[in-house]
C-alpha cells in the first residue's frame, strides 16, 4: 500500500527533473504530506511534457456520484480488474514523489511510520494509472498507484510497496504497450531506496510542513485507513 506522499522539491528542479513544465491551476506547493482525496501531481502519457494535478483516488467510471476513489492499484492484477481496464490499457502515467510513507506494526503493536526515500535523487517517479470520471455536473480527472512486492528494504516494513521505476524506465513506462508495462511492475531492483523512522506527526494530514520528515520520537496517535485495491 502507499497511503502518503510527499513532493516537495522546488518547482524549477522538478521541471528540469522531468523535463515538464507545471500547468496545473493553482500551479504547484511543495507539499511534506500528501493524503488520499488530495492532488497529486503528475506526467501522463499523452502529456510527457506537463506537469498537471490529479485527484489522489481513481472513481470508477461507472459511480452515480463522486467518491474518493481508489488510491491503490495492484499491478498484478490491475490488467484484470474492470475498473481499471481502460486506464491499464491506455493511461499509464508517472508519479513524482521526495518520498513515501509507510507503517509498521512492530510485533502488532503501535504502527510505526517510516520514510522511504531515494538519497541521491530529490524526485522520483512511482507508477500510476489516471483516467477521466464524468459526473452530471463534474469532471474529475484522477489517479491510482500501483502497488508491487516489497523489495529487500520494504520488506521488513510493509508487504506491499509503490512501483517505483527506475529513472531509466520512466520514458518507457509511458509509451510501452500494456503488455511491457506489465513486466515494469516490479519491486524496486536497485539498493538506492533507503528508509528511516520518522515522528507520528505524518498521521495528521494537517501536518504538512519540513517537520514531517524528521527522524523524531515514536509517540502514536492513530492512523486513519485508508481504501486499496
Amino acid at each position: 500500500m502507499c497511503g502518503r506522499n510527499s513532493l516537495f522539491i522546488d518547482q524549477a528542479d522538478l521541471e528540469a527533473r522531468f523535463d515538464a513544465e507545471v500547468v496545473a491551476d493553482g500551479g504547484y506547493t511543495p507539499r511534506y504530506n500528501i493524503a488520499p482525496g488530495d492532488d497529486l501531481h503528475i506526467v501522463t502519457n499523452e502529456a510527457p511534457d506537463e506537469i498537471d494535478a490529479y485527484h489522489w483516488g481513481l472513481i470508477p467510471f461507472w459511480a452515480d456520484e463522486f467518491e474518493e476513489g481508489i488510491i491503490n492499484a495492484r499491478s498484478e492484477a490491475a490488467d484484470e480488474k474492470r475498473v481499471f481496464e481502460r486506464a491499464w490499457e491506455s493511461r499509464p502515467c508517472l508519479v513524482p514523489s521526495s518520498g513515501f510513507y509507510e507503517w509498521k506494526s512492530p510485533n502488532g503493536g503501535s504502527k510505526q511510520p517510516y520514510r522511504i526515500y531515494r538519497e541521491d535523487d530529490p524526485a522520483f517517479a512511482m507508477a500510476g494509472l489516471w483516467d477521466v470520471w464524468e459526473g452530471d455536473d463534474e469532471t474529475i480527472s484522477c489517479v491510482t498507484i500501483l502497488t508491487t512486492e516489497p523489495n529487500d528494504l520494504m520488506n521488513s516494513i510493509h508487504d506491499r510497496m509503490p512501483v517505483v521505476l527506475p529513472r531509466d524506465a520512466e520514458s518507457d513506462w509511458l509509451a510501452a504497450d500494456s503488455d511491457t508495462r506489465k513486466e515494469l511492475c516490479q519491486p524496486y531492483p536497485k539498493d538506492d531506496l533507503d528508509a528511516y523512522e520518522i515522528s507520528t506527526r505524518v498521521n495528521n494530514p494537517g501536518n504538512d510542513d519540513p517537520q514531517v520528515i524528521e527522524p523524531l520520537d515514536h509517540e502514536q496517535s492513530g492512523l486513519g485507513e485508508f481504501r486499496s485495491e
